[in-house]
């Protein structure tokens, strides 16, 4: 199921940058702006939405009405809307207030050009909160204990990263037919259809595996043992989980990876724009980029399991801030000093663009590994020990609003910048220097959620053996008086019934 899942997002992924960054009248300078004002809008809207639908729908039926309508868009998508592009996108009236307005708002002003490849981006970016890790990993804390996910989870990463390096080449392999088809076909159109045909056919795959699992797979009953908790509407559930501050640590966790990653990314891939610039180059990068992805994480899950169990879940969360700030600061590093590398660089037949774009490469890789196999498990497992109630509207909440409020928290900081020093590039150094401040923030975080985490451990495992204490120490009633003693010794009957009466003055004797 989670390889499904994550092949669908991997081919979505990579398509998505390629659409909206190669698109003619577009750059990589329209991801901030479409982050903020079109991604993030829409993930307020399906958390609502969400939070509503949770408490009057089954979890399965809820799981059904959440996937279905994925299926379906990213079908259209390649079969209607893209093939109808040249008709329902505005060129001419984008080409007028382009004119009128200036260079700077060409990020803006290509939301409006190219709507449906803006939609289809949102959709993608949406299929990795929503489907990854609000219905799988919901799912999967619902049937697992902290001590099973600690043995499970990156075990789980390992078959869903095989689907990185699948996935990958079947975006390269795409890649390579574009390039062979002759002049006058449109070759994404045709490759289009073939990925977005595969993408549907998962989808499915995932519906069938989840009613297969619930039909046929028995399920532990702990999670549905947690004490129930009222019905609340969605502002109270907004109220509800502003106030807990293991849920707002756990926010900052999140919402810091997405600021981060995002203050790296996107100058990586204007970089990555200027040495691809043609779409084919520029798809068939990002395939390789995801398949060096999902080896370097399979890897790297295949020593978590490790890390789990020498050093603790404390540890693990810290990893991935600590690798993104040091493979960071080597990327503005190279961004800002290479020129002065440039002699050096030529040695090795490289520009400091290629340089740069490499660098970019292994930043994203070893981050992202680090993410996929510590950071997400150490996020899930965090849910685990909370009851029912918090744990899904918490997990709706984080994983919905906040990822996407991480990306455009970076998106913004870009816009920002990109309008007082006049580009990216001159912004570098500003950059640097926030970014250092939001990964100090999210180790701090992770240290508070680290105590708290114990403690809610703690309580949880006190609870079982109170449980397990008053199933299994047979309680013995005092004896009234000697006579009754030997009577209980001379007739059974006796004994039943004063076994009865002990066993109704249990909690007292206890």
């Amino acid at each position: 199921m989670f390889f499904c899942i994550l092949f669908n997002y991997t081919i979505l992924r990579d398509t998505k940058d390629v659409l909206v960054v190669t698109a003619k009248g577009s750059s990589a300078e329209i991801i901030p702006f479409l982050k903020t004002w079109v991604n993030l809008p829409m993930a307020v809207g399906f958390m609502l939405l969400y939070t509503k639908l949770a408490n009057v729908l089954s979890k399965k039926a809820l799981f059904y009405t959440v996937i279905v309508p994925f299926i379906a868009f990213f079908g259209a998508f390649g079969f209607l809307l893209y093939p109808l592009s040249n008709y329902i996108h505005p060129q001419a009236l984008s080409d007028k207030l382009l004119a009128v307005l200036g260079p700077r708002f060409l990020g803006p002003l290509a939301i409006l050009r190219i709507w449906s490849f803006c939609l289809f981006y949102v959709m993608a970016e949406l299929w990795g909160s929503v489907v990854i890790s609000v219905l799988f990993w919901g799912f999967a804390n619902q049937i697992t204990t902290v001590e099973e996910a600690k043995r499970f989870y990156p075990l789980f990463g390992l078959g869903a990263n095989v689907a990185l390096i699948f996935s990958g080449r079947t975006v390269k392999y795409f890649s390579n037919l574009r390039k062979n088809l002759g002049p006058g076909v449109d070759g994404w159109a045709i490759s289009l259809k073939g990925m977005m045909s595969i993408v549907v056919l998962m989808g499915f795959t995932i519906c069938f595996l989840y009613w297969w699992v619930n039909k046929f797979v028995p399920l532990p009953t702990r999670s549905w043992k947690k004490k129930e908790k009222p019905k609340m509407g969605t502002m109270e559930s907004l109220k509800f989980l502003v106030s807990s501050r293991y849920i707002r640590d756990l926010a900052t966790l999140v919402v810091a990876y997405g600021i981060s990653i995002n203050l790296v990314e996107v100058t990586w891939k204007s970089k990555l724009k200027a040495q691809f610039p043609s779409p084919n180059e520029y798809s068939s990068f990002m395939g390789d980029f995801s398949t060096a992805t999902g080896i370097a994480t399979f890897t790297m899950m295949l020593l978590s399991q490790f890390i789990f169990d020498k050093y603790g879940w404390g540890v693990a969360a810290k990893i991935t801030p600590t690798v993104l700030l040091l493979t960071g600061v080597g990327f503005f590093s190279l961004i800002l000093f290479g020129d002065l590398l440039g002699p050096a660089l030529a040695e090795f037949s490289m520009t400091p663009l290629l340089a740069a774009v490499y660098v970019g490469a292994m930043q994203n890789i070893f981050s992202k590994s680090a993410k996929y196999s510590l950071f997400d498990p150490c996020k899930e497992m965090a849910y685990i020990p909370l009851d029912e109630d918090t744990k899904v509207k918490g997990k709706a909440a984080i994983d919905v609003v906040c990822n996407p409020l991480g990306k455009s928290g970076g998106a913004l900081i870009q816009q920002f910048m990109i309008l007082t020093f006049g580009s990216l590039a001159n912004s570098t150094p500003y950059l640097g220097g926030i970014l250092l401040m939001i990964v100090f923030t999210w180790i701090s975080a992770a240290k508070s959620l680290d105590t708290q985490f114990t403690e809610l451990r703690k309580e949880e495992e006190l609870e079982k053996e109170m449980e397990r204490a008053a199933v299994n120490i047979p309680v013995l009633s005092e004896p009234r008086n000697d006579s009754v003693a030997n009577s209980s010794l001379q007739d059974p009957a006796s004994v039943d019934s004063t076994g009865s009466s002990s066993e109704t003055s249990t909690p007292r004797n206890i």
